[in-house]
Order: structure tokens, then C-alpha cells, then sequence
């Protein structure tokens, strides 16, 4: 029998429990870091043979050091064996969010003349190195594999690395190949959890060392990250999923609770709240949710009945909107789904979100697959200080600076004035008498 979802009221629960409704799986590492540890060192020393190992191990996968990395012929089986409307929708998706993120790039430089004869601006080129988590575990995830590379493939990142997690018959999940090489990345190397991560961290026989890691993951995937943060830039933190959807008294309750499912369905390590301020709107979500896990798998029911059973789920019953929106914006969910008749009127009140989807006919899953902007979102509140996955995460910007002759005279002055105040003298004489006395031969 699933858990029954749970209503908490608000207005009825301490600071403490409300506090307890923010926390997340991912908000404590603690019983994962020393296990990773140990794996990571692993892989630091054994490379490829502990790689293996693990996918033995962990992922029940007859994988060796020479088939870590995909070959020619999976990938070929993958295309041979894949779906042909999954393909069509692998390459639907691909279009729209090739089309998002080819809009979000920079221009390659640009200069603008601050004082007359003083120019400045930034240059943007592609980072390095890149390497891309597609999880597996609780599903196969080819549209993380199209939102990770194709931003990396548009902004030009000449060395990009997917690892994944092997299934049982020791392949890359077909979807998840498919997806990559339309989205125009090869290189797919059979690892994951805190071994993916050490393996792009230190680079192995097979796997490239790489200067990032992005993608969503497991608390062992971010544990992992934690550990070997001095080595690898760990990019947008990207944990369990989790969601908000956030309904007033306008909203059609059964398509609420429909959409409520829809990250609580991923893991029981998920996070999934309905926040209204209207107790009909929440006991007809409640009431409706039932007839809904009817229509889905055992495992779905099971991860998104823990969710909304627990204190990382349910249902929150606000006493008026304005704390059901105070609420939502502490929260800062990954995915915020408001359902109202006029969801606009309601836009300019969220400060804190991985990404806003407005109305009843916006559903989560849209934006998950197809709609264009990236899904990869940053989770366990980090909202309220990072980006979802973009163009930038694969970019560096650096200054250009140019000055002429009339520029210097109107610069260096109070430049030098800054310098003696900050007793640099170096910095001062390379804008004074002592740098004119250097012009003359």
C-alpha cells in the first residue's frame, strides 16, 4: 500500500518543523563520504582496474578495463535497437534545446570605449575540458545526455566526456548513446557514482582527466564532488530532483496533483511539495492522487509515495498566499510549476528558482525533455545563488583592455592617486614621472 500523502498545515507547525520541510537528502553527506573516500583512492591508484570493479561491484555490470569506453559497436547497436519514435523525440528534443542554447552564447568579444581613447571589454572561448554525469540508477536518462552536451557541443568545448553507469549487460543504455551522438559528443565511458567522479578527476588509462564535472547525481555523485572539489570544478550543484508546485485557489487541483508527480517519481530521495493557499485545492489534490498512482509502476508508486509521505513531500496548506509564495521562495526549488489562472500575475513575487514554468499547460515534463532550456538545475536551495546549466557553465570570459595615448592622460592620474593611497609603488611609478623618464631614449 502506498504511504498516504501528507498535509502539512502551516500555520499549525513550529519553526522547527517547518524548517525540517526545507531539508533535503543531499543537505548531509555525512554517512557517504568516508564509503567514497575509499572509492575514490581506489580509483586514484588502480585506475581502470578499480573502475571495473566497481561496475562489478555496484552496478552488477560484467564490465572490464577494455570495454570502459563504448565502442563503435554499441553505438551502432544502440541506433539499431532504439525505438523509432524515441529516436524522433531524441532528435525533436535535440533541435529545440540546440535552438535555446545557440541563442544564449555571447558574442565572441566585445570592446566598449569607457573614456575617449580607453577601451574595454571580454573575449569568451570555450573552456578546455568538460565531462558530463548521465545517471542511471533509478532510470535511463538520454535527456540529461542531450541537456549536458549539447550547451558544451554549442559553445565550442573541443574535449567532452560523458560517463554513465552501465547496465547489467555490461552496455551503455542505447538512449543515452543515441542522444550523445546526436548531440554531437563520442566519447562515453561506463562509470558512475564517486568512481566517475574520481575518474575525470584524476584521468585514468581510458577515461581523460577533465577540468569540470557537470550533471546531476547521487548523493555518492556529490559526495565524490565534496571530495575532490580541489581537483576538478564540480559545476552546478545538481542533486536529487525536487519540486514545487505552487497552486492558489484558482487552480485546477487534479492537474496540480498530477504535476506533483512528476519529480516525486524519480527517487524516494526526491522532493515534491504542492503549496497552496486553499484547503479545497489541497484536499482535491490529496484526494485525487490516489486514481493517479493507479496508472504508473509499482517502483514509480513506491519513490513518489515515500516522497509525499514524508517531510520531503506533500502537501503544504499556507493560511493565505502570501506565505504560501514567503514559503516557496525560502524553499528555492530546483523545478517551480505555478498553476493559477493568470500564472503572470505571480511571476514577479518568485526571487528563488532553478527554473519558473507558468500555467497548467507547461507541465514539468515538458521542460524535463523538450521545451528548450536546460533541466539540469541546481538543487538543495542553491537556487538562491546559481544558474541552471547553460552555455556559460562551458565558457571563460577575459578582459581585453586597450588604451591610446589621449586615453593614458586621462586614466593614469587618478589611477596613480589610487596606487600611492594603496602604497604600491611599482604601480605608481609605471603611471608617472618614472614611466615618461622610461619613453625617452
Amino acid at each position: 500500500m502506498p504511504t498516504p500523502v501528507r498535509l502539512h498545515r502551516l500555520a499549525e507547525l513550529s519553526a522547527e518543523e517547518t524548517a525540517a520541510l526545507m531539508v533535503r537528502e543531499e543537505a548531509s553527506l555525512d554517512r557517504y563520504i568516508e564509503p567514497a573516500r575509499a572509492i575514490v583512492e581506489a580509483v586514484r591508484v588502480e585506475g581502470d582496474a578499480a573502475l571495473a570493479r566497481f561496475a562489478n561491484e555496484f552496478d552488477k555490470s560484467a564490465v572490464t578495463p577494455e570495454t570502459i569506453k563504448a565502442g563503435e559497436d554499441e553505438f551502432e547497436h544502440a541506433f539499431a535497437t532504439i525505438e523509432p519514435d524515441v529516436k524522433a523525440g531524441i532528435e525533436f528534443a535535440v533541435a529545440n534545446i540546440r535552438e535555446f542554447h545557440t541563442r544564449q552564447m555571447p558574442e565572441p568579444m566585445w570592446m566598449h570605449e569607457v573614456r575617449p581613447g580607453a577601451f574595454a571589454g571580454e573575449r569568451w572561448r570555450p573552456i578546455p575540458s568538460v565531462a558530463l554525469y548521465v545517471p542511471r540508477g533509478k532510470g535511463c536518462f538520454p535527456s540529461v545526455a542531450m541537456m549536458t552536451s549539447i550547451p558544451a557541443v554549442v559553445a565550442g568545448v573541443p574535449e567532452i566526456a560523458i560517463v554513465t553507469p552501465p547496465g547489467p549487460d555490461g552496455r551503455v543504455d542505447a538512449g543515452t548513446l543515441v542522444a550523445a551522438r546526436i548531440a554531437g559528443v563520442e566519447n562515453v565511458y561506463k562509470c558512475g557514482g564517486a568512481q566517475a567522479v574520481a575518474a575525470v578527476a584524476y584521468g585514468t588509462a581510458t577515461v581523460p582527466r577533465c577540468g569540470k564535472l557537470v550533471g546531476p547525481g547521487s548523493p555518492w555523485v556529490l559526495a565524490g564532488k565534496a571530495l575532490l572539489s580541489h581537483l576538478i570544478d564540480p559545476g552546478t550543484p545538481a542533486g536529487p530532483s525536487e519540486s514545487i508546485v505552487l497552486a492558489d485557489h484558482t487552480a485546477n487541483p487534479r492537474l496540480a496533483a498530477l504535476d506533483l508527480l512528476i519529480e516525486a517519481e524519480h527517487g524516494a530521495d526526491s522532493s515534491a511539495f504542492l503549496v497552496t493557499e486553499s484547503e479545497a485545492v489541497a484536499e482535491a489534490a490529496i484526494a485525487a492522487i490516489p486514481g493517479y498512482w493507479a496508472q504508473m509502476g509499482a517502483q514509480r508508486v513506491e519513490f513518489s509515495s515515500a516522497v509525499l509521505g514524508s517531510t520531503r513531500g506533500g502537501v503544504v496548506l499556507a493560511p493565505d498566499w502570501d506565505a504560501a509564495v514567503a514559503f516557496t521562495n525560502t524553499y528555492a526549488p530546483e523545478h517551480l510549476l505555478i498553476h493559477s489562472a493568470d500564472p503572470f500575475s505571480h511571476l514577479g513575487r518568485i526571487t528563488d528558482a532553478g527554473e519558473i514554468l507558468l500555467g497548467e499547460h507547461t507541465p514539468l515534463t515538458l521542460a524535463n525533455f523538450v521545451l528548450g532550456p536546460n533541466a539540469v538545475l541546481p538543487t538543495g536551495g542553491h537556487a538562491r545563488n546559481w544558474s541552471p546549466l547553460s552555455v556559460y557553465d562551458f565558457l571563460k570570459a577575459t578582459g581585453i583592455g586597450y588604451v591610446t595615448a589621449e586615453g593614458y592622460k586621462t586614466l593614469a592620474p587618478h589611477a596613480r592617486r589610487l596606487a600611492l593611497y594603496e602604497g604600491f609603488d611599482a604601480h605608481a611609478n609605471a603611471i608617472g614621472p618614472t614611466r615618461e623618464a622610461a619613453r625617452r631614449p
